[in-house]
């Protein structure tokens, strides 16, 4: 493997390309969540990514999406070898593990239960979501920013770049929107319209507020289902103590700042554990 410094900056490209990694459902990074409990990496660039979700029972294709994701994600980098995401602590863990690892289909993956619709249909249905939630954010902080609302419906994706947000939320998702925009191939030069619908189609300056009111339905809803998940994460792993690194000790390993999740590095750190356990006949959902 080389040196222990060589490890880390691994080990830290590991963090950083699972940080992009989103739950589905609340289009919040795993790693921000605290999902990700730790990286590990042999010899052989082999790489081993441990993850948990707040509950024994959490839908098991989200499961599946995340678990995929993260194995798409590390596998970007040059030198890695084989991925490996490891679900712990779910009711489905074999399921999901095995799948991904040989590559399979979530349908697959569960031959032996009754599943319905195809995980890619799932993607893209958060997908959606995800570009409504940031487009709201996005447009909210450009008008307290000052734009007025004929500016905001005509602006152009140069102008977009040039404009400044300044509210937290609006500079958050500012470079996530944009990402989502491009990605979805509703805009791709400097003159295409920055905010427009899903199927690409402008938006007026008379239905602006009704088409704010409708992003923010889907905002609060994945709000709330985050205050939820941060719950019982909480609840069920009591890690709301952990501290963060003192300034100017972040882990070599880019364990997020958080002792908890180090896998090593000079400031170490250890885990917290699950207390509490969940009964394998918990109800399954699809």
């Amino acid at each position: 493997m080389g040196s222990s410094a060589s490890l880390d900056r691994r080990t830290a490209a590991v963090w950083e390309r699972a940080s992009h990694v989103m739950d589905p459902e609340l289009d919040e990074s795993i790693v921000d969540l605290g999902f990700v409990e730790d990286v590990d990496i042999d010899a052989d660039g082999g790489v081993y990514v441990r993850f948990r979700l707040p509950t024994y029972w959490c839908s098991p294709n989200f499961a599946f999406l995340m678990a995929d994701d993260i194995a798409r994600a590390v596998r970007a980098l040059p030198w890695v070898g084989e991925v490996r995401p490891r679900l712990e602590d779910h009711m489905c863990s074999d399921e999901v593990n095995r799948g991904v690892e040989l590559g399979l289909s979530f349908a697959d993956a569960f031959a032996g239960y009754q599943v319905g619709g195809s995980i890619e249909e799932l993607r893209e249905t958060f997908l959606r979501k995800a570009f409504q939630r940031r487009q709201e954010a996005v447009m909210l902080g450009f008008r307290r920013a000052g734009c007025t609302d004929a500016e905001l419906v005509a602006m152009d994706l140069a102008r977009f770049d040039r404009f400044t947000v300044r509210d937290a939320e609006g500079l958050r998702q500012k470079p996530r929107y944009r990402s989502l925009l491009l990605e979805r191939g509703l805009a791709a030069g400097p003159q295409d319209l920055a905010f427009v619908t899903l199927e690409g189609e402008p938006i007026a300056a008379s239905g602006l507020a009704a088409h704010l009111r409708a992003l923010r339905a889907i905002r609060i809803n994945m709000e709330a289902n985050g205050a939820l998940c941060r719950g019982l994460s909480e609840a069920r792993y009591r890690e709301h103590h952990v501290e963060p690194a003192e300034p100017g000790e972040e882990h070599a390993c880019g364990a997020a700042g958080k002792a908890e999740a180090c896998s090593g590095c000079a400031l170490g750190g250890t885990r917290a554990r699950p207390d509490t356990q969940i009964p394998a006949h918990a109800p399954m959902a699809f």
